[in-house]
């Protein structure tokens, strides 16, 4: 379900997962709603290489955009930005990861996909993602 906003704002976002097997989220600076680490394509970038390039900016690490798996698009209401929807291109990277927060990340957080969901989650996450995550391949 998209949300009532006039604007639309594209962005790409990468599924990275720890040695724990949980799911990494970020907070960035000024916001209240973890997501997944990602943003807005700079002109020219595929929605892979947007991804590789916030993945790496956001919290350090670096997969090559041709590693990255597609998981699916969807349009979803943004979590941080009023009367506006997202069109979000999401990724999964291969391979268990460490992270850091770096530029506008604030905070990182972990999720244990088998435990109660956090209320603070964005709502392309938790409407989308997740569902696409815990369904049968």
């Amino acid at each position: 379900m998209t949300g009532t906003g006039t604007d639309l704002i594209v962005v790409s976002a990468v599924c990275v997962y720890n040695h724990h097997g949980q799911l990494l989220t970020v907070r960035k600076r000024g916001t209240e709603k973890f997501m997944h680490p990602g943003g807005k394509p700079e002109s020219g970038e595929t929605a892979a290489e947007a991804a590789s390039r916030e993945l790496l900016e956001e919290v350090g690490i670096d997969v090559a955009p041709k590693r990255l798996e597609l998981l699916g698009v969807w349009l979803a209401v943004a979590a941080n930005e009023a009367a506006t929807n997202i069109e979000a291109t999401v990724f999964t990277a291969p391979g268990r990861w460490e992270a850091h927060p770096s530029a506008e990340i604030a905070e990182i957080r972990w999720l244990d996909l088998d435990a109660p969901l956090p209320t603070d989650l964005a709502p392309l996450l938790t409407d989308h993602v997740l569902p696409a995550l815990t369904s049968p391949k």
